[in-house]
Order: structure tokens, then sequence, then C-alpha cells
């Protein structure tokens, strides 16, 4: 009778994704659902009978949640060069020697039922992930902006508003300058700053829209994945952890 050899008997257990990563992970879901939920109750806001001054507290309530969103984004850019080998960049972004031919190798074995095992990213998930990151980054840049002409709010407000007012650094007339209101403005400058706002408020709406498609696609992945794999890979970004019958591709033990 032949036997099964004892590598794909024995389910090995591998440390994957580092602390920092996992907490990155679970901090960008909380604060992009929330964003998504307010932003879709500012985008409905008439609909919905929400008044103007119940706009401006959802908006500063958008802005505050961006701002955590923003933070949590630059220290993973950042762990993204000290982390661990499955944080950093190597093994974030697609590329490299003999990527494409393990591309092809992953979407083949994956169609046919027969998916190649990875630790970290796989080949056709590092493209997801690379334009997940473009897309979060373009968010993070244009919601800023938005922050700063809608509310006058950090780290453009303060220029913004000395724009619409058109009184450079006379403190008591900024005062005056509130959001959501033209009072005490520059009618031109307000105009001009209109004008200039409306490319970053479009772009953050139609990237908002993407995020949504392709966020809904990689859980769908994720999900697919792990019924095919059965590795662990919900649960590995929880404690960190995969589980493989056979060596995956990227285990450098083997190497």
């Amino acid at each position: 009778m032949e036997q099964t050899p004892l590598s794909q008997e024995i389910l090995k257990e591998y440390p994957v994704w580092d602390r920092t990563t996992r907490l990155f992970h679970w901090v960008n879901v909380i604060s992009v659902v929330g964003l998504i939920g307010i932003g879709l109750v500012i985008m409905n806001a008439a609909a919905l009978g929400v008044t103007a001054d119940g706009k401006l507290l959802l908006k500063s309530v958008h802005v505050y949640i961006g701002y955590v969103f923003c933070a949590n984004l630059l220290w993973r850019f950042i762990w993204a060069f000290t982390g661990n080998r499955f944080a950093r960049w190597r093994a974030i972004l697609p590329g490299g020697r003999g990527y494409g031919r393990a591309l092809a190798s992953y979407v083949s074995g994956f169609l046919s039922g027969h998916p190649l095992r990875y630790l970290g990213h796989n080949p056709l998930a590092r493209v997801m992930v690379t334009v997940l990151l473009v897309l979060l980054l373009t968010q993070a840049v244009t919601g800023l902006v938005l922050a700063g002409t809608d509310l006058f709010y950090p780290p453009f407000g303060h220029e913004i508003k000395e724009w619409v007012a058109g009184t450079g650094e006379d403190h008591e007339k900024l005062r005056l300058v509130k959001p959501g209101s033209k009072e005490n403005v520059d009618e031109q400058a307000y105009e001009e700053m209109r004008a200039f706002r409306k490319g970053f408020a479009e772009t953050h709406e139609v990237v908002f829209f993407l995020l949504l498609f392709l966020i809904a696609l990689h859980i769908a992945g994720v999900v697919v994945t792990e019924l095919k794999e059965g590795s662990g890979l919900v649960s590995s970004m929880i404690t960190g952890r995969k589980f493989f019958r056979e060596r995956p591709e990227d285990d450098e033990d083997v190497r």
C-alpha cells in the first residue's frame, strides 16, 4: 500500500503576520467601514433630511476618523521597510525575478482547483493589495485636501481659510470665516477655491466607489481562497499564523 509522504500528513503551523501588520489591518477595517458609512449618509444627506448643521457635524466626524485612517496608513507604509519579511514591500508589490511565471502558475493552479500555497500574499493577491493601497493613499490625500476646503481643518485648512478670506494673517478676520458659510469671505477667492477643490472631490468620489467594488472583491477572494486552501487565511489576521500540509512556495526553509 502506497504511503502518503509525511510532509502531506502533518499540519504544520507557520508564523506569518506580525502584530503590527495585524493591528494595521483591523484599524484599517474599522476606520474604512466608519468612513464608508458616514460618507454614504453625507452623499445622501438631502434625501435623508439631514440639516446643514447636521451635515457639517457628519463631515467633522468623517474627518476625525479620516485622521486615524491616514495615520494608520502612513504607519503601514513605514512598516513595509522594517517589518518581517511578509510585511515588506518586496512581499507586497508585484514584480521581481520570476514573478510572471509565479503568477501564471498560481492562476493556472487556482482555476484547476489545485492552487499553490503561499505563506504571505500569493502572486495574484499582491496585485490586489497594491491596487488597494494606491486607492487608499489617493483617498487619504484627497480627503485631507477636502477637509481643508470644507471645514478648514488641518493640514491645509489654515492656508485655505486665508485664501478665501483674502486677509492674510489677520487672525481677527479669519475667526469670522466659518465652514459652510459664504459670509466674511472674498467672493472671487471663494469661487477659485471651490474650482480648485472640484477635481479632488470628484476623484474622492470615484475612488470611493472603486474601493467599494474592490473591497467586496477582496473579501470574496479571501473566502474562496480559504475554502480552497484551508490554511487559516482568515484567522491568520488574528493569530498571525497559517497552517499547511504541503510546503508553501515561499517557505525559505526549503530554498
